[in-house]
């Protein structure tokens, strides 16, 4: 990803409000952009926005044709293409900014599976905006409750600011999310969560709220106005979690998440609190997590809302035999779904996950690929959509994984063998706004394979009661508070015993799983070259 730098800006004598189509003048740029490396060594992507002479119609082809290619990119250290290049530098400026931000409200389809992902994606490769563009952007929008009830007639615009505001109040967490959460975008937003609504405006108001209360003043304004409303929009919403309709699930899932974690209301009991636990044997791994996946309270459903590309593994270990776990697709964008060893590692502000080292494998339903060591190759299934089924079967004494989807099987892959050989878990990564839910044998499989003697974790695992209970973060941050911690624990984990030395800036107190997936020192940020045990 590009850095984002906070430039000062130049105020517009007109005004401008985007509220007729603007144009940029070559003189609207600023005159440092024009030098700049040319992208890829062909042409200059500052002279080519020149060139267009830019209006919205042409930001709206920019923004569409970054849509079309970022599904083929695969490759995590190509250079961003032409289009988002130029739209990154027609945002430099206020009013460019603000016709970006106009137009991937306008023109990002409702039914594309990386659509809010590359809204995400784009407002994180643009300049971030100033105060000025802030405060102007509730104007832009015409947030309002009335605005909202426009929402019914075009939901697809609608869905698309609240993914919008939402990427905002995350990235620019502090003042400049106060400032945006005026009380008309607070009632915007409100009076999108009721249920007469489209779906995936309900399911991105609840997520802007939840960004927006990122900021400390902010959570204690929606607490608020959610205290005052007669019913809690929020509880209504959760019994969503349940519905067969993959769209309302989502939306349940965010609401009970909401509800656990940040908007929390007396009296209501913790999802955690009333799980059914019973035969739950294998699950989800809260403590072998990127930062910010959500983990449903029975460890079986996670979902991403981040700008970062989260994963986890499960919590049981496999070394020999053949076994064979199925998962659930929610939500058709990108995730990365297979099998991963301990030594598998999560960066997932770099964008690696499962099948992005040498130690996992995964299947890529949205680009139809398969993942190893950071390269991909095709595959023949169609797109997964949601309510597909993708199955993973390892056979470790043959050395091959086999992926299916809706009972379908691939060829065997067996690149996975040739660094690891025993030591693997079930494992994910998912991109912005994806959600999936993992059956490990607690009920039967929808597409067993035929004719292949498999073992499932549920059956052979165990897990004690308390490694069972996934709580809220803010009751476990409070736990770890109150938890002595030993003198020799690991900085990171605070589990394993700190017996790493980090190589050459001589950093100490990590243990061997937290080493194992760091690449630079977290104290000092230098490059790792060697971990060294001390004793």
């Amino acid at each position: 990803m590009g850095i984002c730098v906070c430039k000062d800006r130049q105020s517009e004598s007109d005004e401008e409000t985007i509220t007729q189509p603007p144009r940029l003048s070559v003189n609207s740029l600023s005159a440092e952009t024009t030098h700049v490396t040319p992208y890829g060594g062909q042409y200059d992507p500052v002279q080519r926005a020149l060139d267009l002479m830019v209006s919205r119609q042409s930001v709206d082809k920019l923004v569409m044709e970054t849509l079309c290619v970022i599904r083929t990119f695969v490759d995590n250290d190509i250079e961003p293409p032409p289009s988002m290049a130029q739209i990154h530098c027609i945002a430099d400026k206020e009013i460019g900014w603000l016709t970006v931000v106009h137009s991937m409200a306008n023109v990002i389809p409702m039914d594309d599976p990386l659509g809010p992902a590359v809204i995400t994606l784009l407002l994180d490769e643009c300049p971030l905006p100033s105060k000025e563009s802030i405060a102007k952007l509730s104007k832009v929008f015409c947030l309002s409750k009335e605005q909202a009830m426009q929402g019914k007639f075009n939901p697809t615009r609608h869905r698309n600011i609240c993914v919008i505001l939402g990427c905002i109040a995350e990235k620019l967490a502090g003042p400049s999310s106060i400032a945006l959460l005026t009380q008309d975008a607070m009632d915007y937003l409100f009076t999108n969560l009721d249920p007469s609504m489209n779906t995936s405006v309900i399911l991105f108001s609840l997520i802007a709220l939840e960004k927006f209360a990122q900021t400390s003043v902010n959570k204690v304004t929606i607490n608020l106005q959610l205290q005052s409303k007669p019913e809690n929009p929020l509880e209504r919403l959760e019994a969503y979690i349940n519905s067969p309709n993959y769209a309302q699930k989502q939306v349940g899932f965010c609401a009970q998440w909401c509800l656990d974690n940040l908007f929390i209301k007396e009296g209501r009991l913790f999802t955690y609190e009333n799980v059914d636990r019973t035969n739950l044997n294998a699950m989800l791994n809260s403590n072998d997590v990127s930062e910010y996946l959500k983990i449903s309270a029975d460890g079986l459903s996670a979902r991403c809302d981040a700008s970062s590309f989260e994963s986890v593994r499960c919590t049981f270990q496999v070394d020999s035999g053949v076994w064979y776990y199925e998962v659930t697709i929610v939500t058709s964008g990108v995730m990365q779904i297979g099998w991963a060893t301990r030594n598998s590692k999560f960066l997932n502000h770099e964008g690696y996950g499962i099948g992005d080292d040498e130690y996992s494998l995964a299947y890529d339903g949205c680009r139809q690929l398969i993942w190893y060591n950071a390269a991909s190759s095709s595959h023949s299934h169609p797109c997964w959509k949601p309510g597909d089924v993708l199955g993973c079967l390892l056979d470790v004494e043959h050395s091959y994984v086999i992926f299916y989807l809706n009972g379908n099987k691939l060829p065997p892959c067996s690149q996975l063998f040739q660094n690891a050989r025993s030591g693997f878990f079930a494992a994910a990564s998912f991109m912005s706004f994806q959600q999936c839910e993992f059956n490990f044998g607690r009920v039967p499989f929808k597409f067993p394979p035929a004719n292949i003697n498999f073992q499932c974790f549920n059956n052979c695992a165990t897990l004690p009661d308390e490694e069972k209970i996934i709580l809220p973060r803010h009751i476990r941050l409070e736990k770890l508070r109150q938890t002595s911690v030993r003198e020799d624990s690991c900085s990171l984990c605070f589990d394993g015993s700190a017996t790493i030395r980090l190589d050459p800036c001589q950093h100490t107190g990590f243990c061997v799983q937290c080493a194992l997936q760091l690449e630079v020192c977290p104290m000092c940020r230098s490059k790792i070259d060697e971990r060294v045990e001390i004793g």
